[in-house]
């Protein structure tokens, strides 16, 4: 493996990381698609979850096409440098993977409905890439705010990954954890592909089914 290739499958050490910049990114008003506000504050009844499955043009219109979600947004979580660039990002050098801000409606569309769509769209056995999309900005991520929704993320890796191992799949190497920072991606990546139809998608399941 090239050396270059071999460094961007390496999570940064914090004194090895970009060192990023206090300007928070701008990004458009609203939604394209859903034409809700992007950013904070949202609605008082709604929950928010992170989700890493491989480039977040994909997976984040996998997300929004989720009757009950309230608002989607792409951006960067679970590195060190602050409010990154997509150059910087894909360098290897911040830490972060790329990710969809989830934010949905509870009594319209359930956490575990979310997490089912999560795992049934790409393959959460491949470390450090997705697909021909290589580097640890396409790993596997749940970022969750709170107990229930760590404890069913954990639940339900589990679950699936008994059913990934029984199709012939390795372990799951998805990273659950707690709230991180969510840093907002550029605004030509907002709703990419609703932008752009026939843009590149690299999101590709398994076939295994969560049941």
């Amino acid at each position: 493996m090239f050396p270059f290739v071999s460094a961007k499958l390496q999570l940064p050490e914090p004194h090895q990381a970009l060192p990023g910049r206090a300007e928070v990114m701008a990004v458009p008003d609203a939604h394209l698609v859903l034409g809700r506000p992007l950013v904070a504050p949202f609605p008082a009844r709604c929950r928010q979850v992170l989700l890493g499955m491989g480039c977040f043009w994909g997976a984040e219109r996998k997300l929004w096409q989720l009757p009950g979600m309230w608002v989607t947004a792409v951006g960067y979580a679970g590195g060190v440098t602050p409010n990154p660039t997509y150059e910087e990002v894909c360098s290897g050098r911040t830490g972060h993977t790329e990710v969809v801000l989830a934010v949905h409606d509870p009594d319209e569309l359930d956490f575990a409905t979310i997490l089912r769509l999560f795992w049934e769209s790409h393959d959460p056995t491949q470390g450090m890439r997705q697909g021909n999309d290589v580097g640890t900005q396409y790993r596997s991520a749940i970022y969750v705010m709170d107990q229930d929704q760590e404890d069913l993320a954990k639940l339900t890796a589990q679950q699936f990954g008994n059913r990934l191992s029984r199709a012939g799949f390795g372990p799951v190497t998805t990273e659950i954890a707690r709230s991180k920072t969510f840093y907002y991606a550029e605004a030509y990546h907002q709703q990419y592909l609703a932008r752009n139809p026939n843009g590149y998608c690299g999101l590709s399941g398994t076939g295994v089914s969560c049941g």
